[in-house]
């Protein structure tokens, strides 16, 4: 029986996540309806999909009792109150990052989530690659021997970009390409709370990053990690992992990795063609969050082992003391 899926927002990675699900078997996703805040959003947006239902409204997408599961596809300020609508209406909840603004929106949801006994997952789709479940395998067999440093760097002109030059919209680096950086150095240290971090940077006139460094030192294995994002020059999208045996580079982009080269040797991972153009590089790599969704829902599971609950806590939690660092604060944190 197919995963029945609901979108939440007729917005471009809503669009994108769409296209990546018909890369997958009809028989295993199909999505049924769309809401947008607008109808008429949703109908367009229904027509170019071919998605038999279309509502004006969240509220109604949250009470179809057809869905399985929610993609929510909003803005960053609106993922912790819509997500509390479809959690609160007992609904699955795949939810694009960052999961909520601060550690006290993620709580929320977490708690949401297991009082209604619904699953949640944040939607970093980097984290469910080929590539980066590789990487996960090549650290866990001991191929680098002892990990010594981790650098990552993202950075993408955005200055043009609402979203991401808006404090109401939640803009600023961190939160919308940091986490990327971020997440990496999470993945590594397969969950080891940081001892140390120390962040640095420059903010625009609106008081949002515009480009952070993050340095995160886990003490206990005497690892390094650099974190460089920008949303106002290009850096080279890279990552490596440098360990006591060899080494790890992820090409560009390090967020939705193709390949992947250990030691000097590469491997590829190539993803499947859009049957419509994409917003977003590499879009159809969203297949792979859809079906570690499938996967948790067909085993009953709430959360995602690959990326828990607890993961999404840290990589808050090391957001918001990057923030509290550079001086980034949005209207949600006095709440």
């Amino acid at each position: 029986m197919a995963t029945r899926w609901g979108i939440c927002s007729a917005g471009k990675i809503s669009h994108d996540f769409v296209v990546a699900l018909k890369t997958l078997p009809r028989e295993e996703h199909q999505v049924v309806a769309v809401a947008a805040r607008e109808l008429g959003w949703a109908q367009d947006f229904a027509n170019r999909h071919d998605i038999p239902r279309a509502y004006g409204s969240y509220q109604e997408l949250a009470q179809d009792k057809d869905i399985d599961v929610v993609y929510l596809g909003t803005i960053h300020p609106q993922h912790h109150p819509v997500g509390l609508l479809f959690l609160r209406a007992k609904k699955n909840l795949l939810c694009e990052k960052p999961l909520a603004m601060n550690m006290r929106e993620v709580l929320e949801l977490t708690a949401a989530a297991r009082e209604n006994d619904v699953f949640l997952m944040e939607a970093l789709w980097t984290r469910y690659f080929p590539a980066s479940i590789q990487i996960s395998d090549v650290l866990a067999q001991g191929v680098l021997g002892e990990v010594k440093l981790v650098r990552v760097e993202f950075g993408m002109p955005m200055l043009d970009v609402s979203r991401a030059v808006k404090k109401e919209l939640g803009g600023g680096a961190l939160l919308d390409i940091g986490v990327y950086c971020l997440q990496f150095a999470c993945m590594v240290f397969n969950g080891e709370r940081p001892e140390s971090i120390q962040a640095s940077g420059c903010l625009l006139d609106t008081g949002l990053s515009l480009c952070v460094c993050v340095c995160v030192c886990v003490c206990v294995w005497s690892v390094l990690c650099v974190c460089l994002c920008d949303t106002g020059l290009s850096f080279c999208q890279m990552a490596f992992i440098f360990g006591t045996k060899g080494t790890i580079k992820i090409p560009a982009p390090m967020w939705s990795p193709t390949s992947l080269i250990v030691n000097g040797n590469e491997t590829q991972f190539p993803l499947p063609e859009p049957s419509q153009p994409l917003n977003f590089p590499n879009s159809t790599g969203l297949r792979y969050e859809a079906q570690e969704v499938r996967r948790c829902l067909l085993a009953g599971l709430k959360q995602s082992p690959r990326m828990t609950l607890e993961d999404t806590a840290l990589l808050t939690s090391i957001c918001d003391e990057a923030r509290r660092q550079v001086g980034v604060v949005y209207c949600q944190d006095a709440e």
